[in-house]
Parts: C-alpha cells; structure tokens; sequence
C-alpha cells in the first residue's frame, strides 16, 4: 500500500484548502480546519444511494447518484466547485476513502474545464494520518505544563511561548465552569483533529520539548489522548503565582466583559439573556461544591450584578459573586490539587519570572 504520510503532512502544514465532498452529516461528525464542505449529496441522497448500494451493489448505486443529482442541482454543484477551485488554485478534493465520490466530482468538474487533484485515501487516511501523529507526539516529545490558580494567566503565557500548544483554543472551551464560548464547543474528532496539527507544526520545526496548559483530562465535553494525558501527569509542572487582585481582574474581563463581547459578536438578538443564561449556568455546575448556603448568597449576588449590568452597563457588582466561587471554590479546589502533584512541581514565580524560566 502506498505511503502518503509525505502528502499529508505537508497539507495540514500548509494550511491547505481542502474540498470535502461528504455528506453534510459526515463533516458535522469530523473534519479538517481548512477544509470547506460542498457534498455531491446531501444526507437524504447519501442514505438512498447507501440503500441501494446494500441492495443491489455499486453498479445501481452510481446510477440511482446520477438519478439523484443530476439537471439544475448538477449544475449547481458544479458551479459551487468551480468558484472553490478559483479562490483556492492549491486546493484539492477528498470524500471518505478518496474513492466514487471523489472520481465523479473531479470527472464533472474536468468536463467543464477545472481540474483539482484528489486526496488520495479520502478523509480516512488523513484522519489516520493525524491520529497516528498524536500518538507519536505523546510518545516521542517531552513536556512542560504551566499551572496556577484560576486567573494567573496560564493560557496568555501559553500563547506567548514559540514552543507551547493550547489545549484550550484546540477543545474552543476555557476548560472550567464558566470555560464555554458563546458558539459551541469543538467536537472530540474535530479537537483531535486541530491538537494533531498543532503538534505536526511543531515536531516539524524539531521542537520536541512542548509546554502545555496542566489540564484536567476532560476539557469541557471533549477528552484529551490517553497516551498524551498519561505522559502530561508525569511531566514537571511550573506554578504561576499571581496576587488575588490581579486574577480577580482577569476574571472580569474574561467572564464578563469578553464574554459578553462574544454574545454581542455572534448573536443579533437576546443578547443579554444569552450572557446570563452562560453565567447562571456556569454557577450552577459548581452548586454542590459551593454547598447550599454560598451558593444561594453567590446566585442572588449575580443576579444583582446581571440588573445594574442591564440596566446601566456598570459591571461592578461582579466582583461580588466572582470573589464568593474563587475563595470558596476555585483556589480550594487547586490547592488540593496542587499537593498531590508537588513532587512535580520544578518552579515557582510570579508570571514574568515563569515566563522567562521556560523561553530560558
């Protein structure tokens, strides 16, 4: 079987357009950052098509494809394809295993005159492909992992590293309570996906030793590697250790003032009632562990918050409940955290002094 590894990888390391021909259910489930979904079918043609291939084998498949697309919506793909390959002229094309999905889209395209290159294998192979890099990376690099309490800053360190990945920005979630975005989350193939890319840049560049983020092994509703948690629960761990004042104030602007930019950013209407619900919903998550008594006290604070926030812009009176979940959730929970993980621990400061530690 040929060897395609050379291909691949310099797709994803070029950031390459990539056509994808599936169905659209088929890209929900999983698919590449830079690739674009336009289907030869849509769902409901891919499972009559599939009916008939189980009944009656692939010769009447291709015909029952061609009864299905065929007219206007023929040329209406068509014309869709064309426009993908004259914006992208380094693009190429992919269904699942580069197979009779593929071969008719490019054979149409070609009668009209474009032509893009197929990715031999189809979806399959790439995501094969990434999949056995995650695993090699995991395996063959050494890490690092930044921690610190809630508000130190960990993820602006991370990203102000040439040698670190964020695992927050591959999973689109913060990783805490309040850690969702105002647009859903990363799906699990879909992280994996964009993680394995991150880490294919990187080994590219020879880069083998890699901070992360000291990350729980669920961020938000997706899980990060086995082999890739396993090493990272063994790997040192440098402590960010910021004042209380200063995480208060990046909490602010995090919960509060970006997120309610995000709302504003991605929705037209119900704005602020998007913004609530995310912040009720976030202390709401956290209601057993704050017990009845601070949760109560927490909720009725931001609901107050939330009023005078509606109704004046003043954002002030969030530091009420944000002090409550910090003092009486996220710094107890670290420092329990912490002590079972102190053999590990190889350095501790203050943000810059950790900063300058790992680029040293």
């Amino acid at each position: 079987m040929e060897d395609n590894s050379q291909l691949y990888s310099e797709l994803f390391l070029n950031n390459s357009p990539m056509m994808d021909v599936r169905a659209p259910i088929e890209f929900q489930r999983g698919a590449f950052p830079t690739s674009m979904n336009l289907p030869i079918m849509d769902d409901q043609q891919r499972e009559a098509v599939g009916t008939c291939y189980k009944n009656h084998g692939q010769d009447k498949a291709i015909e029952k494809g061609h009864e299905l697309v065929q007219g206007k919506l023929r040329e209406k793909r068509i014309t869709a394809w064309v426009k993908f390959a004259k914006q992208h002229p380094n693009g190429s094309l992919y269904c699942f295993r580069g197979g009779l999905r593929s071969r008719i889209t490019q054979q149409w395209m070609h009668e009209v005159g474009v032509d893009l290159p197929i990715v031999a294998g189809g979806y399959k192979a790439l995501r094969t492909f990434l999949l056995n890099e995650l695993e090699n990376a995991a395996n063959e690099c050494s890490y690092k992992l930044v921690g610190g309490k809630t508000g130190s800053a960990k993820t602006i360190l991370i990203n102000e590293l040439d040698n670190a990945i964020d695992l927050e920005a591959a999973a689109y979630h913060r990783g805490s309570s309040f850690g969702a975005h105002a647009k859903a989350q990363n799906n699990q193939i879909n992280f994996e996906n964009i993680l394995a890319i991150d880490f294919l840049k990187l080994r590219h560049k020879n880069v083998k030793n890699i901070v992360l983020e000291d990350e729980a092994r669920t961020i938000g509703k997706v899980g990060l590697p086995k082999t890739l948690f396993a090493k990272m629960r063994e790997s040192q761990l440098v402590v960010i250790e910021e004042p209380y004042e200063a995480r208060l104030e990046r909490l602010i602007q995090e919960y509060v003032i970006d997120m309610h930019s995000e709302f504003e950013s991605t929705q037209s209407n119900n704005v602020f009632e998007s913004f609530s619900n995310y912040l009720l919903l976030g202390l709401e998550k956290i209601q057993k562990r704050l017990g009845p008594t601070r949760y109560q006290v927490a909720h009725k604070a931001m609901l107050q918050a939330l009023k005078i926030h509606s109704q004046s812009g003043d954002i002030s009176n969030h530091y009420d409940w944000l002090r409550i979940i910090l003092e009486n959730y996220y710094d107890p929970m670290y420092e329990d955290q912490l002590k079972k993980r102190e053999e590990y621990i190889c350095f501790r400061g203050d943000y810059l002094a950790c900063k300058e530690y790992l680029q040293n």
